[in-house]
């Protein structure tokens, strides 16, 4: 070999080592981190649409994250500083409330990249992700009322704030563009963040609305909500699942679930920081980006009819096209219908 190949040779060998070495580092130096909010990752709605992201991400990368669950508000800022201080990034805050502590922190740790489901924080090193969850919560609405047999069907939130009245309004509009004569009952479970997490006031809400005659209740409530669906399926009646396919509990009552992709949201979240493609800004999801739907499986299908499907799938397409206009609560509090 002459002494010009034998250089190219280690040229070309070096050059793959040093791409091979920055590989490496580069999936080192992501040590990703999740502050789940109240409710816990295992609440089986918004938290654990997260962490199901999250574990996707792991599962495909072999890259650990670190993670903490929030059991009170004081936690929220001391959980996002330790992580940041510890030298995690990007760091990931789940629900609306996180924001205040996200903006100090984000603040403090200029160089750390953070990112927030559910509410907008405006400054240079935050993602914000917010959804389109009127635009579900309608699609739900119209299979609720082409569901119910009286005529009359319900709505349980969780916590009194503008997003879940956000939801409501979006399920209200649904059940009226299906059958205007319909009634809508609504109930929200409280002011303080316990309103996640109380399934016996969740039974309680949803057993008043149906004595009153609805015979399908929507829940949008975190684990709240799994009181409702108790309360349909002991019942007899529907329930309406939200945030993560929420079928699969009761089967045969469970009529669908509004899916709100917090999961490829997480997960999107930490794959672009490790491939080097973690934008800032707000990201804005609804049925057209994907990031709402509705559910559809082996556990609700016997409840769906074809009627119901084509209906369902006719005003998602409407939406999307812009024919049909699902008006926002929180532009400007108000609810049409």
């Amino acid at each position: 070999m002459s002494k010009r190949i034998g250089k190219r040779v280690l040229g070309a060998t070096l050059a793959l080592t040093l791409v091979a070495t920055t590989s490496l580092v580069t999936a080192a130096e992501i040590e990703p981190a999740v502050v789940f909010d109240m409710g816990g990752k295992f609440d089986k709605s918004f938290n654990e649409g997260v962490y199901n992201g999250v574990e996707k991400f792991k599962a495909e990368t072999g890259i650990k994250y670190r993670e903490f669950e929030v059991t009170n508000e004081t936690q929220r800022e001391q959980a996002l500083a330790r992580m940041a201080s510890k030298g995690a990034d990007p760091v990931l805050g789940v629900g609306f409330a996180q924001a205040p502590a996200i903006e100090k922190v984000a603040k403090d740790h200029p160089k750390t990249r953070f990112a927030i489901i559910d509410a907008v924080v405006d400054l240079p090193n935050v993602r914000s992700v917010v959804f389109k969850e009127q635009e579900g919560s309608f699609l739900v609405g119209v299979l609720a009322a082409m569901a119910s047999k009286t005529g009359k069907v319900g709505f349980v939130g969780g916590m009194d704030i503008p997003l879940i009245r956000r939801f409501a309004c979006g399920y209200v509009q649904g059940v009226k563009h299906a059958k205007a004569d319909a009634e809508v009952y609504q109930n929200m479970t409280g002011t303080t963040p316990s309103a996640w997490n109380d399934p016996t006031k969740g039974g309680e809400l949803a057993r008043s609305q149906f004595d009153r005659g609805a015979d399908v209740v929507y829940a949008a409530a975190g684990g709240t909500g799994l009181g409702v669906y108790q309360a349909a399926a002991d019942s007899g009646k529907l329930a309406i699942g939200v945030d993560s396919n929420q079928n699969y509990l009761h089967p045969g009552t469970m009529l669908t679930s509004m899916l709100k992709r917090v999961d490829v949201a997480a997960y999107k979240a930490f794959m672009d920081a490790k491939s080097g493609d973690f934008k800032t800004g707000v990201q804005v999801l609804g049925l057209a980006e994907g990031g709402i739907d509705w559910a559809l499986d082996e556990h609700n299908k016997k409840l769906i009819t074809a009627d119901m499907k084509a209906a369902v799938e006719k005003a998602k397409a409407g939406i999307v096209d812009g024919s049909i206009k699902v008006h926002d609560y929180m532009a400007d509090n108000s609810c049409p219908g």
